[in-house]
C-alpha cells in the first residue's frame, strides 16, 4: 500500500529543523515543479515527461497511467511509484507486491549510491528518476510553502487559543522576532537564486513564479526558463503561444479571473515591454532604499517616510503599472525587497521597509487572528506585513516541530 504521508525526512534548514515530506514529494511530481527538461535517470537516459500521472490516494503506486519516453525510445505507460529514497521500495517490499507490477518509473528525492537499481518482481530494473538537481526551489522553501498552504484551512480560533495566553507586548516582541528570522530566510533564498542563475534571470524568474502563485506557478517557472526576459521585452513572444507552450500545465479550476494565466501573462508582457531594463531598476533603487527601523510605529513610519507614495512611484517605475492590488505587494514582500537586498548587500537596512510593507496576498485567516489577537487594530496599527509574517513564521515552525515528530513516530 502507500507509504502513510507521515514518511518524511528531518533536515537542518537554515533557522531550524524542517521535515520533508513523501506527500509533498508526490505534490511536486504532479505539478512539475522541476526542471523537467534536465530529467535524466540515474542510468544516464533523458526522460521525456508526456504526462505525471492520475495521483493514486488509495492504495498501490503513487500515480497511474504516467506517459513519458526514455531518451529516443518509443513512449512508455505505466505506474509511477514515488519515495524519498530508492531504498524504501525494497523496504516496503514492493517488488512482491503484484499492485506495483505496471510500475515503469521509480521517482525518489534523494540520489541514490551509485549502481543501486529498482528491481521489480521479476529482477527487471526500473528507471530511477532522482530529483534533488532538478528543484526550482531549496527543500525548506518547499516545505515552508506547503505549511502555509495547510494554514488556509485552519480556523482563526486555534491560533488565538495558542497565542492569545501571552501578554501583547510578548507577543507583539516575539512576533517581529520571527519576522526577522522569516526575512533573513527569504533574502538568503533569492541570493542563492541570484548565484545560480544570474541578477536578471532571478529577477525574471521570481516576478512570473509570483503571479503565477498559487495555482500556476509550475508552468510560470517553466516560461521563464524557456523564454528569457529579453524575448519578453522585445515583443517576440505572443500570450497565445505563451498559453500553448504550457497547454497541460496550466490550472483553471477554481482560480479567480484576476488570477487566470491569460490576465497574468497579459500583465507581465506589458510590465517587460514598458519597463525592459527593470531588473536594473530595482538595483538601482534598492541602493537608496530609506533606512527605518522595524520597532518604529508603522504608522509613523508609514507617514514619515512616504512609504505609500513610495508603493506608488515603485509600481510605476520598476512594473510599468502593470500590476496592482495584493498580487502588487506580494512581488515587493516575497520576491522584490528580498532580491534587492541579496543584491545589494543592505539586508538589515531594507528589513525594516518590508517590515512595514502593505501585506500581500495571505491566508484569510492572517489578518483575521492578528485583529482578535489585538496585533493590529484599525485606530493604532493598520496591516502589516512584517507581524503577518511573523505570524506565518510561527506557523511554519509549529508544524515543523509537528512533523518532525510524527515522522520519528511513524
Amino acid at each position: 500500500m502507500n507509504t502513510p504521508i507521515t514518511s518524511v525526512a528531518e533536515m537542518q534548514g537554515v533557522y531550524g529543523a524542517y521535515s520533508f515530506s513523501e506527500h509533498l514529494l508526490q505534490k511536486i511530481w504532479l505539478r512539475g515543479d522541476f526542471d523537467r527538461a534536465g530529467a535524466i535517470t540515474t542510468s544516464g537516459e533523458r526522460v521525456r515527461i508526456l504526462h505525471p500521472g492520475q495521483w493514486n490516494r488509495l492504495g498501490g503506486p503513487d500515480f497511474k497511467n504516467a506517459r513519458f519516453q526514455l531518451g529516443d525510445g518509443a513512449e512508455i505507460v505505466g505506474d509511477v511509484e514515488l519515495h524519498l529514497r530508492a531504498e524504501d521500495w525494497a523496504a516496503h517490499r514492493h517488488a512482491g507486491d503484484p499492485a506495483y507490477a505496471r510500475v515503469v518509473l521509480h521517482v525518489v528525492l534523494f540520489p541514490p549510491a551509485a549502481g543501486y537499481a529498482t528491481r521489480g518482481g521479476a529482477g527487471e530494473a526500473i528507471p530511477i528518476l532522482s530529483l534533488l538537481t532538478l528543484l526550482r526551489h531549496d527543500l525548506e522553501e518547499f516545505a515552508a510553502d506547503e505549511a502555509i498552504e495547510r494554514l488556509s484551512s485552519r480556523p482563526a480560533g486555534r491560533i488565538v487559543e495558542e497565542l492569545g495566553v501571552l501578554p501583547l507586548a510578548e507577543l507583539s516582541a516575539r512576533l517581529r522576532s520571527l519576522a526577522g528570522a522569516r526575512w533573513r530566510q527569504k533574502v538568503y533564498f533569492a541570493r542563492m537564486r541570484v548565484q545560480r542563475l544570474g541578477w536578471d534571470a532571478a529577477c525574471h524568474q521570481t516576478a512570473l513564479e509570483i503571479l503565477g502563485y498559487r495555482f500556476n506557478r509550475s508552468p510560470m517557472l517553466r516560461l521563464a526558463a524557456r523564454f528569457s526576459l529579453e524575448s519578453w521585452s522585445a515583443g517576440r513572444l505572443t500570450v497565445e503561444e505563451l498559453l500553448a507552450a504550457e497547454s497541460e500545465g496550466w490550472s483553471l479550476q477554481g482560480v479567480r479571473p484576476a488570477n487566470q494565466p491569460r490576465t497574468r501573462l497579459n500583465q507581465y508582457m506589458a510590465w517587460t515591454q514598458a519597463r525592459p531594463d527593470w531588473p536594473k531598476r530595482l538595483e538601482d533603487m534598492g541602493k537608496t532604499w530609506p533606512h527605518v527601523s522595524a520597532e518604529a510605529a508603522t504608522r509613523d513610519v508609514r507617514r514619515e517616510e512616504g512609504i505609500g507614495g513610495l508603493r506608488t512611484r515603485l509600481a510605476k517605475e520598476i512594473c510599468g503599472e502593470a500590476v496592482g492590488g495584493s498580487r502588487l505587494e506580494t512581488l515587493f514582500v516575497d520576491g522584490l525587497l528580498p532580491l534587492a537586498a541579496a543584491q545589494g548587500a543592505k539586508e538589515a537596512e531594507l528589513f525594516g521597509a518590508w517590515f512595514h510593507w502593505f501585506p500581500g496576498d495571505l491566508p484569510p485567516l492572517v489578518p483575521q487572528a492578528l485583529r482578535d489577537l489585538g496585533v493590529v487594530t484599525p485606530k493604532q496599527q493598520s496591516a502589516i506585513n512584517g507581524f503577518a509574517q511573523g505570524l506565518l513564521g510561527w506557523w511554519w515552525q509549529r508544524e515543523a516541530t509537528s512533523a518532525a515528530s510524527e515522522g520519528r513516530g511513524a
